[in-house]
Order: C-alpha cells, then structure tokens, then sequence
C-alpha cells in the first residue's frame, strides 16, 4: 500500500461506521482489530472508492477524538454525485451545518457539516470544470 490514507480518530467506531454508511454510503472493507477491552484500533471503510482508517481515541498514545480535543485541524473534502441528497442526508442524520450547501465560485456545489463524531466534512457535487484565471479573479472579488 502506498499514499496518504485518512486515519480519524473517533469516540465509538462501531458507531461511526454505521452513521459513515447511513449517510456517505460507506462499505466496510476489512476486519475490525478490536482489542481485549473493546477498544477499536483499527477499522477500514471506503467511501466512493476512497479508504479512511478508523479507531477508538486511545488518550494513553496520544490518539484524540475532535470531541475531546474540542475541535479539530482536518476538513474531509467528499465530492458525490448528489450533494444535495448527501448533505441532506447528513443532516438528517444529527450532523450540525457549518456552512450551506450552495453553487461556489470554483465550480461547486458545497456546504460544510461536523458530524456527530466531531469531524468536518464539506459535501460538494463539480458543477463545472473552472478556468484558474476566472477561479482567481473571482477570490480576489470577494474581498
């Protein structure tokens, strides 16, 4: 295996996976490692063919949940066919809105939630493939 492959670190993975499939369609893809206490070190999903790493917060090695950390560094960018149905879905299913789904200068269609596992997602669907110049000018315009 080679290249960067998400690892989050959550409160409950079993909780998790089963919120990650409601919503993102997720398919588990290998065996849980859990350990003798019940404690997931690693868990293995896919989400339109890319994988993410999962495992319970171990606060002993230094391995933190955003809830425990009050927050968290990482944003997942997830691009969908139907962004509309995702992020609705997502909300539906207890994620809080960070910012609206909504058509974005850089062509698309992308709203932001936390899920109720403390990690950030923006939800988006390309609308349309945007020249860097046009891209460019329009950031520029916004301030």
């Amino acid at each position: 295996m080679r290249g960067i492959i998400p690892y989050l670190q959550v409160t409950d993975t079993g909780q998790a996976i089963t919120w990650y499939e409601r919503v993102f369609e997720a398919t588990e893809a290998r065996a849980r490692l859990v350990a003798p206490d019940g404690t997931c070190m690693n868990a293995e999903i896919e989400i339109e063919g890319t994988t993410l790493m999962l495992a319970d917060e171990v606060p002993g090695i230094g391995s933190f949940s955003p809830d425990s950390l009050n927050g968290t560094s990482v944003v997942l960018d997830l691009h969908v066919a139907d962004a509309d149905a995702v992020f609705a879905r997502a909300i539906t299913a207890g994620a809080e809105e960070i910012y609206p789904l909504a058509d974005q200068f850089y062509g698309d269609r992308a709203g932001r939630v936390r899920d109720p596992f403390g990690h950030h997602w923006i939800i988006a669907t390309r609308l349309r493939e945007v020249p860097e110049a046009e891209m460019v000018a329009a950031f520029k315009s916004m301030f």
